[in-house]
């Protein structure tokens, strides 16, 4: 279409979209991919506006706005201490979010939808990398199960509404995301954003060590959020004749990840070197390590045209100077 922009493939930059979650770290990174790519018509709402839990609201909501497209990345998100402490408000929450948006959304007609997932769908110990065949192969890391049934359950929503209904509901497995607008809350961050406010304030308490939790034995991979962003808005644009198999189980998602992990004592030791923290660094081994390898197989995604821009090291660089930006409090 002549109106349309390169960027986002056959959609055209008028569309009536809606990002669900767009204040979040990845619905921010996807507004941010979709002004770039053109697009003039963004539908945005804050959770006290739109309650996504709310099955009445959020289907007179799609009714009023008609969307045409959808990203669904609202989402409740936490590490290890959050998901162990909050297990059923992680998987109610999230159930609720996902099974009203993606209902309304086949309800108002919406083209294609847009759902995104966690890589902590995958058994503890499968087989790395771990490829999108290796879904509900084995038990779940027990620090995030409730997470995680959640997001299987919405990527099974998808698959199941394209089977049943024709709809075009895709669904993207990201791996651990990082970035701008991340949460540096200690109770309730991931990995990322807890050690550069732990060295952060550490440097500037001139504190001798840093404590970390686990073995750092674990490896992990990492995804810089504006590339995750550049990547959802890549898929969407695809035709459904290119983005194949949404209605075959266990294949009907798709992995994104950067294709390189590394181990949480080497993450701890740049993220310590790219603050500037120049003491220990102390393992807490009575601390939970969560599952000892989570790298994604991306060749499908490769195959689809797609592949990570941002390196590990210049995403934490920028990561770091938007805390340093952004906080109001950043001794502590």
């Amino acid at each position: 279409m002549s109106n349309a922009s390169p960027a986002f493939g056959d959609i055209p930059v008028d569309a009536p979209i809606y990002v669900a979650g767009h204040r979040g770290m990845v619905g921010a990174a996807i507004v941010r991919a979709l002004d770039k790519a053109g697009c003039t018509n963004l539908i945005t709402r804050t959770h006290a506006a739109l309650d996504l839990t709310d099955q009445a609201a959020v289907r007179g909501f799609f009714g009023a706005q008609a969307p045409r497209y959808v990203f669904l990345a609202a989402a409740k998100v936490g590490g290890i201490h959050a998901n162990n402490t909050y297990p059923a408000d992680f998987i109610y929450q999230n159930l609720m979010i996902e099974a009203n948006t993606i209902e309304a959304a086949f309800r108002s007609g919406v083209e294609r939808l847009l759902f995104l997932g966690s890589s902590c769908i995958y058994p503890r110990l499968a087989r790395q990398p771990m490829d999108e065949a290796a879904l509900l192969t084995g038990p779940l890391e027990a620090t995030n199960e409730p997470y995680a049934i959640a997001k299987i359950a919405g990527i099974k929503l998808c698959e199941s509404y394209n089977r049943q209904q024709g709809t075009d509901f895709r669904s993207v497995m990201p791996t651990n995301l990082y970035g701008p607008g991340d949460n540096f809350d200690l109770e309730n961050s991931h990995v990322v954003p807890a050690l550069i406010r732990k060295f952060h304030a550490a440097k500037q308490a001139q504190s001798p060590a840093v404590r970390i939790w686990g073995t750092g034995t674990p490896k992990r991979e990492f995804l810089h959020v504006d590339d995750m962003a550049d990547a959802c808005v890549y898929l969407m644009s695809l035709q459904p004749s290119v983005y194949a198999k949404r209605t075959e189980p266990m294949q009907s998602h798709l992995n994104l990840g950067s294709g390189e992990d590394l181990s949480i004592g080497e993450l701890a030791e740049t993220v310590a070197d790219i603050v500037g923290f120049r003491g220990a660094l102390e393992f807490d081994t009575s601390k939970p390590d969560g599952t000892p390898r989570k790298l994604l197989d991306v060749s499908r995604l490769g195959a689809l045209g797609w592949q990570a821009r941002i390196g590990l090291r210049e995403g934490l660089e920028q990561t770091y100077q938007w805390f340093l930006d952004n906080q109001a409090d950043v001794r502590g």
